[in-house]
């Protein structure tokens, strides 16, 4: 009798059990055929998921993004890099622009957003954007209509929420805090540059780099000028309309890249309607904002504004008022900023505007976590201006 399996006790090398054909080469064959098969199509996949640029030509395809142009692929007929005096290059500039449709049956969605910088170009200035001037570059609509006000403006989420626009002033007066703004706030922040700053330019990029919307400060005459003065090329209600513009014109060329001005002082000036009616209508053939900071009920910018095409927006309250010379307490900072909370809860948004001091950034960085975890969202400036042109 043998047992269930006696494999151990045949010869080495020996089998009685009947033989089948042999097929083995046949399924190693085919094994063979269809690794490599698998092989192939796997690298095809690859390639066309690696490859740099599609198999079909880009020109016709519809886009719902702006397209980059690097300056690596800058036309032979562009020149060299160059600076200018403020330190903002001119030439290696990159733009974004939209492709067009191939046809009229295409159908081309576009974000809200892609009007636009890309974040990492946000530091540089659009050429098509900067008229050349004897004061410097100034900015300018495009050929198109786009407006510095559209293309600097930094996008945010367009929800129905409150929201919280505040601007700290008075930055480029002091490196160190400028320097500290930049690094301390959130790139939520709108911040403004005083034309009588030093090395704005580069402050600029490196503001617009870290992510903040820019505008730029111009002063305007308040009362008790000169006795009160807000420094060189002041507008004034005495000045002949192209003094005033020259020194507007001076003011602007200062740095690039921002969306709009706000005044500094100017409590006289923006209550005079003849002077101002000309500032803005300057300010809406170039496509800049404005911004009343707020400080005087006089004001007739609102009204002119809206009258020439000029988007507006007008502060709710001044986060760090100062009287008798002395410094905003940190307390009183706060204040301002739960108000500005309740108002944005009420009506939707609102708007603060402070003064680059420590202690209103250290108040501002402080109460901008603690504000978003109540459900209060940070913008920009720009997102809460009335815009008479909308995008």
């Amino acid at each position: 009798m043998i047992s269930g399996n006696r494999d151990i006790d045949r010869p080495l090398g020996r089998d009685n059990r009947p033989r089948k054909p042999k097929r083995r080469g046949i399924f190693t064959t085919e094994r063979i055929v269809v690794t490599l098969a698998a092989i192939a199509v796997l690298g095809i996949s690859t390639g066309v998921a690696l490859r740099d640029r599609p198999f079909r030509d880009p020109a016709p395809v519809a886009v719902t993004e702006p397209v980059e142009r690097t300056i690596a692929e800058a036309e032979p007929s562009d020149p060299a890099p160059e600076s200018n005096e403020q330190g903002a290059p001119n030439a290696s500039i990159t733009r974004l622009r939209p492709e067009e449709p191939a046809n009229d049956s295409v159908i081309v969605i576009r974000d809200p957003s892609a009007m636009g910088q890309h974040p990492r170009l946000a530091h540089l200035p659009d050429r098509a954007l900067i008229e050349e001037s004897e004061s410097g570059p100034l900015p300018v609509r495009d050929a198109g209509g786009r407006r510095p006000f559209d293309v600097y403006a930094r996008s945010w989420s367009g929800t129905r929420g409150a929201r919280i626009a505040v601007i700290i002033g008075g930055l480029g007066l002091s490196q160190t805090t400028t320097k500290e703004a930049i690094e301390t706030l959130r790139p939520e922040i709108t911040l403004a540059f005083a034309p009588a700053g030093n090395s704005l330019g580069r402050w600029m990029q490196t503001a617009r780099k870290a992510g903040h919307e820019v505008i730029l400060q111009v002063p305007m005459e308040p009362f008790g000028y000169p006795s009160q003065n807000p420094g060189r090329n002041t507008l004034t209600v005495d000045a002949s309309t192209a003094q005033n513009l020259s020194r507007l014109r001076w003011a602007l060329s200062r740095i690039t890249n921002y969306t709009g001005v706000m005044n500094y002082m100017g409590g006289r000036f923006t209550a005079e309607p003849e002077p101002m009616s000309e500032i803005m209508a300057e300010l809406g053939q170039r496509g800049l904002m404005y911004i009343d900071d707020g400080t005087s009920a006089r004001s007739v910018a609102q009204d002119l504004a809206l009258q020439e095409g000029v988007p507006f927006a007008a502060s709710d309250a001044l986060l760090d008022p100062t009287g008798n010379n002395r410094r905003p307490e940190h307390h009183e900072i706060r204040k301002k900023l739960d108000e500005l909370e309740r108002i944005a809860r009420a009506r939707g948004f609102a708007i603060g505007t402070g003064s680059a001091f420590d202690e209103t950034i250290e108040a501002v960085s402080e109460w901008a976590g603690e504000g978003t975890a109540r459900g209060i969202e940070l913008v920009p400036i720009s997102a809460v201006a009335a815009d008479p042109q909308p995008r």
